[in-house]
């Protein structure tokens, strides 16, 4: 930018980054929210979060963590030296220098958008928005939303964006326990609705990581649907291979682990029993939703869609087949569930497949109980409502079920254990591979 196009609100917030006097303002302290606030902390900044959950910001004042694989060493110490709040009361607002979107955007029954929680959130910032703030959604969305939806909510008082606030969008690129990135290492793609907008947010974001500048938010936007759109249809894939595998006698993993060994032009991807989290399952039809503007259909990414959608459908048909192999039918058979979280070693269940998996098998009179070491209790959600506690693993607990159905590989199950003493095995992960005795109990699907 031209000095004499800077704006004397651009020239102070950059000055308050810069020099790490800007207030942070997360609004959502959820698996996005929580660790940004962590690593703004570190980096001397003032935070305060936002969040509707009155329970979290109390735990979070009491040192406990409500996400397992988050430490709360670090917000302990800033509660401490007065560096961060939490808070349910989004009057607050205009005390936030930066404030930071990370609220869930979920899709709604019929499969469309549901920009609820960003609309409300961006409403509260509209009530208090104040000159030399900067907004960044963070929330996966489509391509358009940042400009097409909030900034006309946030041109309040003839104000204007990029001369007395600042509007951007960064998707988040959070991956829950993962323990080799987090937000200080993950480069963060950066759109802003002007070139001021651009800079004031990439300027943020280089204090925790290296910002990546792109020319527009729809680029931006566009971005993180990419990435997951990628996940999504190379996981459906192999979770369609694995399918054909099976009917072909073929070991899909093992046909997997042979084409990683090449050093080019591949990238392993594993078969589940379905998608879970908050970003592969949802991101891609939002994209697909906003193609049907342009009268384009993105057949691809649909396809996709549905080949993981059915995944859930064929693990129940292999817990069919396993048990009657065994003379015994689903409905009356005592199942137990091994693992609830999407993936291994974490406490996100959103969107598991195992909470379809589950229902499916409650409907065709199955006897379920479950395990999970990193989700003790299954709480209600809007599509489930299980009202189950987890049951500890024991010989005679195993020996007790009729099957075991492998839904999360977590390292902390003993599969030699578990092999040795379940009577049947469904196993959709490949996690006892190799163990003795898991041939003639073990079904793979």
């Amino acid at each position: 930018m031209k000095e004499n196009d800077k704006s004397s609100a651009y020239l102070s917030l950059l000055d308050k980054i810069k020099n790490r006097e800007a207030v942070v303002g997360i609004i959502g302290l959820g698996y996005v929210g929580l660790p940004l606030a962590i690593h703004f902390g570190l980096q001397g900044f003032k935070v305060i979060g936002f969040d509707v959950d009155q329970s979290k910001v109390d735990m979070l004042y009491k040192g406990e963590s409500y996400i397992k694989h988050i430490k709360m060493e670090h917000i302990n110490e800033r509660i401490k030296e007065g560096k961060f709040e939490a808070t349910v009361d989004f009057s607050s607002l205009g005390r936030a220098d930066c404030i930071l979107i990370c609220v869930p955007t979920p899709l709604t029954d019929k499969m469309e958008p549901d920009l609820s929680y960003v609309l409300d959130t961006t409403k509260s910032i509209a009530d208090n928005l104040r000159d030399g703030q900067i907004i960044i959604l963070e929330s996966t969305t489509y391509p358009g939303t940042t400009e097409e939806e909030l900034l006309p909510r946030l041109v309040v008082n003839d104000m204007k964006v990029g001369n007395d606030f600042f509007l951007a969008y960064s998707p988040e690129r959070e991956d829950p326990g993962n323990k080799k990135y987090d937000a200080a290492n993950i480069p963060k793609v950066v759109g802003g609705v002007t070139p001021a907008c651009l800079e004031i947010a990439s300027n943020l974001y280089n204090c925790i990581t290296q910002a990546v500048p792109v020319s527009s938010t729809g680029v931006a936007e566009m971005t993180k649907i990419l990435e997951n759109t990628f996940r999504s249809v190379n996981i459906a894939l192999v979770n369609e291979l694995k399918v054909l595998g099976h009917k072909m006698g073929i070991d899909i993993f093992e046909v997997i682990n042979a084409a990683a060994t090449k050093p080019f032009g591949y990238t392993p991807f594993y078969p589940g029993p379905g998608l879970g989290g908050h970003c592969i399952p949802i991101d891609p039809f939002y994209l697909s939703w906003k193609a049907r503007e342009y009268d384009f259909s993105t057949r691809f990414i649909q396809l996709a869609g549905e080949v993981n959608i059915s995944m859930p459908y064929y693990v129940i048909e292999r817990t069919i087949d396993a048990l009657n192999q065994k003379e015994k039918s689903l409905k009356g058979s005592r199942i137990f569930v091994l693992g609830v979280a999407y993936k291994k070693d974490i406490d996100d269940d959103r969107e598991s497949p195992g909470y379809t998996i589950m229902k499916m098998l409650l409907e065709k009179g199955a006897l379920v109980s479950y395990n999970d070491p990193w989700v003790p209790m299954l709480k209600k959600s809007r599509k489930y409502n299980f009202q189950m506690k987890s049951t500890p693993i024991t010989p005679e607990m195993l020996r007790e079920m009729d099957a075991a159905v492998i839904l999360a590989d977590h390292s902390a199950y003993d599969y030699v254990e578990i092999v040795k003493h379940s009577n049947l095995i469904i196993d959709t992960r490949n996690a006892t591979s190799g163990i003795d005795g898991a041939g003639k109990n073990v079904f793979n699907a």
